[in-house]
């Protein structure tokens, strides 16, 4: 697809805030004003935040809507191979022309003051999203939830929050439960509030934040429970049991995460039908994604290609539970990190599922982390590592050595992206 149209608006955009991120929803308050204030005229909206897994929530919950007969607006972010990827108009990507055609007019409404790339193109979807019936709207936070460009639907009809964990401490806060309460900024008076696995502290704070709001609250271990039973999940709530297929995503964590979209479409008054479409329907890519062809594949032979896009302390553990469940198999990573991320948190959960790690450095972005450090950081570890000037020249030494390794990229969603540009 030809892209050049919204990429050269895109690119315009990123030169309207000296920031990347500068959290207030002061900007994204004006801008939504000036087109009109469109965020008034959505599908009934479900807001997720959390630190893991609300991409993958998201997509079940879509899955389960639409097995249900229902068309979905969907907002996500970042995007992997290309923009259009964020937004979602009643089911199908938004088309070059019209993505062009929301960018243009925003850009104008702008009028040239400060406001930061992910603000205005979040007000570029929402003007999208309310010019295009459809069911539901789904809204995936960006970063945080308090102040995120996101939060700017004043009664959504219901929020998730999935697993809290520490990541962007340098945006919103060093502790577990700085970080909740940022998270925890979605919950709006009187709607109900689907929560995931959480640690105590982190629950706390967002059990506190649902009083003061009086919201509902449906908590992972009290109010609904999933697991993994002789090959099925297993989910319960007040309502009932149901037996279900295991999730189409790979990992017990996506358990958890189809749990907590369950425990959503239960809320909201669906059917076993839309709950089975969930976990059975859901795509979600570079979320342990077998690769299948491109470039890359051809060059692994008879090796395992995958590729997931975690990249922070718990993508780490959810990780190693999946690598542990996989057949035996000597297992390589080729890994390239943001140098913003605990690669140490990430990487040390690892360690005992590993072989060796090939690190590299992440084309095209400023802030990756040095395949040096990476290195470094995975001998510190306690795993083998070498330096590869790209991922091609990491797969091909590995596969040279171990024709039938299991070879997983990862470290970064950047990454992926890079990688499914070519290959998917």
């Amino acid at each position: 697809m030809n892209t050049r149209t919204s990429d050269v608006i895109l690119e315009r955009m990123m030169a309207l805030h000296p920031k990347i991120i500068d959290l207030t929803l002061d900007r994204m308050l004006r801008l939504l004003d000036a087109l009109g204030n469109p965020q008034k005229s959505l599908p009934p909206v479900i807001h997720i935040a959390g630190t893991n897994g609300k991409g993958s929530t998201q997509a079940m919950i879509r899955a389960g809507l639409e097995a249900a007969g229902k068309t979905v607006h969907a907002y996500t972010s970042p995007h992997l191979a290309r923009f259009h990827e964020r937004i979602r108009v009643a089911g199908d990507l938004i088309s070059e022309d019209a993505l062009t055609e929301v960018l243009d007019e925003c850009y104008a409404a702008n009028g040239g003051e400060n406001i930061t790339y992910f603000e205005i193109t979040t007000c570029a979807a929402l003007l999208a999203f309310s010019r295009t019936p459809a069911d539901y709207t789904l809204l995936e936070v960006g970063l945080g939830g308090r102040l995120d460009a996101t939060n700017v639907v004043a009664r959504p009809v219901a929020t998730v929050i999935t697993p809290v964990d520490l990541d962007h401490q340098q945006f919103l806060g060093d502790t577990l439960a700085a970080i909740a309460g940022e998270k925890a900024g979605i919950i709006k008076r009187r709607v109900p509030c689907i929560v995931g696995p959480q640690q105590d502290e982190g629950l706390d704070v967002i059990e506190a934040v649902a009083a003061r709001n009086m919201a509902p609250l449906s908590i992972y271990g009290q109010h609904w429970h999933a697991n993994r039973e002789a090959g099925r999940m297993i989910y319960q709530d007040e309502q009932g049991l149901l037996d279900l297929p295991l999730p189409a995503l790979p990992g017990l964590h996506q358990v958890q995460n189809a749990g907590a979209a369950i425990a959503t479409l239960r809320t909201l008054g669906f059917d076993e039908t839309a709950c089975e479409g969930a976990v059975t329907d859901a795509q979600w890519p570079a979320r342990m994604q077998r690769l299948k062809h491109g470039p890359l594949v051809e060059a692994a032979g008879q090796a395992e290609l995958w590729l997931d896009g975690g990249h922070n302390p718990a993508a780490g553990r959810a990780l190693a539970v999946v690598l542990d469940e996989l057949p035996a198999v000597p297992t390589y990573l080729i890994c390239g990190m943001l140098n913003t991320k605990d690669i140490s948190g990430y990487l040390r959960p690892l360690a005992p599922h590993v072989t060796a790690l090939h690190a590299v450095s992440i084309p095209g972005e400023a802030a990756t982390l040095p395949a040096a450090a990476t290195a470094q950081a995975a001998e510190a570890c306690g795993i083998t590592a070498v330096q590869a000037p790209d991922v091609l020249t990491a797969l091909r030494s590995i596969v040279q050595e171990t024709p039938q390794a299991r070879v997983l990229i990862c470290g970064s969603l950047y990454l992926a992206g890079n990688i499914l540009r070519d290959n998917g």
